[in-house]
């Protein structure tokens, strides 16, 4: 089997994993909400990527529950309504 040619000491093993180190990510602002998003993820905050919506956040689901509660009420007043009529 094949030997290294020389023995690689400390200092240049530790100069030549200087570069592996892992760098500091700044994150991005997302273009809605001003949030700060990491790269080529969509914002949790108000679930953009790229300009379409791709995810449903708490907000969207209780506008949605209160939108569909509104409707309920109004169906049930309007059934009331009718009953009161006859």
């Amino acid at each position: 089997m094949p030997l290294p040619s020389f023995r690689r000491n400390k200092s240049h093993v530790r100069r030549r994993r200087s570069h592996m180190a892992l760098k500091v990510e700044k994150p991005n602002v997302c273009a809605k909400c001003g949030a700060p998003v990491k790269q080529h993820i969509a914002c949790a905050a108000c679930g953009d990527y790229k300009g379409k919506k791709v995810l449903r956040t708490k907000t969207d689901l209780t506008l949605k529950r209160e939108e569909k509660r509104k409707k309920q009420e109004i169906k049930d007043k309007e059934k009331m309504a009718s009953l009161k009529n006859k």
